[in-house]
């Protein structure tokens, strides 16, 4: 991470999960960071109780500012049902709680960490999506509670970052799409074999946001890239 200051510090929320540890393992791996904070779900934090949330972000305040924050939460397949493959299976809880977890969960944490990002330089606040979630990218169809809510969660990052140009305008706003990777979210749709390592998507990633230019005049800070660097329709 060449675009932050030296001793640059981070938080990693999600970060017992797959790609959330391997994030963590490569930010304390980082010369030039001087501390990653993890926040998960074994630390009492929980998507759905803003409570927590809140009591997590008072948590990390204690080192603030940070220059980068990474959330790494999300789920496609919850309480045991995975994405629907057409409108048959459309079900309201289920697409409730595809909200709650990949929209509503995320826009919360936005709400109380993007309070502790830095304000005198360069910051990142990265947010893990995905390519299906694209409008533009949509070639395929079906999996619509997922595909619909992280559609949702890029608007709400979106938002996120024209108003940070206003009270932070050195700070960026990225969605991730981190490739497919070996973990249990892709297990039960895609052979390991063909899926990335998750350090693989996690060093990609990091190197696509120090890649990132800075906001200028006439340009918010809101970015949609992959694993490569490459940028994503919204």
């Amino acid at each position: 991470m060449q675009s932050l200051n030296e001793g640059f510090r981070a938080v990693v929320m999600g970060s017992t999960g797959t790609i959330g540890a391997a994030f963590v393992d490569a930010l304390k791996h980082n010369p030039r960071c001087a501390g990653v904070v993890e926040m998960s779900r074994r630390d009492g934090m929980l998507l759905e109780d803003e409570d927590s949330i809140k009591a997590a972000a008072a948590y990390c305040a204690k080192g603030a500012p940070f220059q980068l924050i990474i959330d790494a939460t999300g789920a496609l397949t919850i309480d045991g049902h995975g994405p629907e493959k057409h409108l048959g299976a459309l079900n309201a809880a289920q697409l409730a709680r595809q909200f709650e977890v990949n929209t509503i969960g995320p826009a919360l944490l936005l709400k109380h960490f993007v309070p502790l990002l830095d304000s005198q330089q360069r910051a990142i606040y990265a947010k893990l999506s995905a390519r299906v979630g694209s409008i533009a990218d949509n070639r395929l169809g079906g999996w619509y509670g997922y595909r619909a809510a992280k559609a949702a969660l890029n608007m709400v990052l979106q938002s996120a970052a024209i108003e940070l140009a206003r009270r932070k305008p050195l700070a960026l706003v990225a969605a991730m799409q981190p490739g497919t990777v070996a973990s249990p979210l892709t297990q039960p749709f895609v052979n390991p074999a063909d899926c990335l390592l998750p350090s693989t998507a996690a060093q990609g990633l990091l190197a696509a946001l120090d890649g990132l230019p800075a906001p200028h005049k006439g340009h918010v800070g809101a970015y949609f890239v992959d694993h490569q660097g490459r940028s994503i329709p919204w």
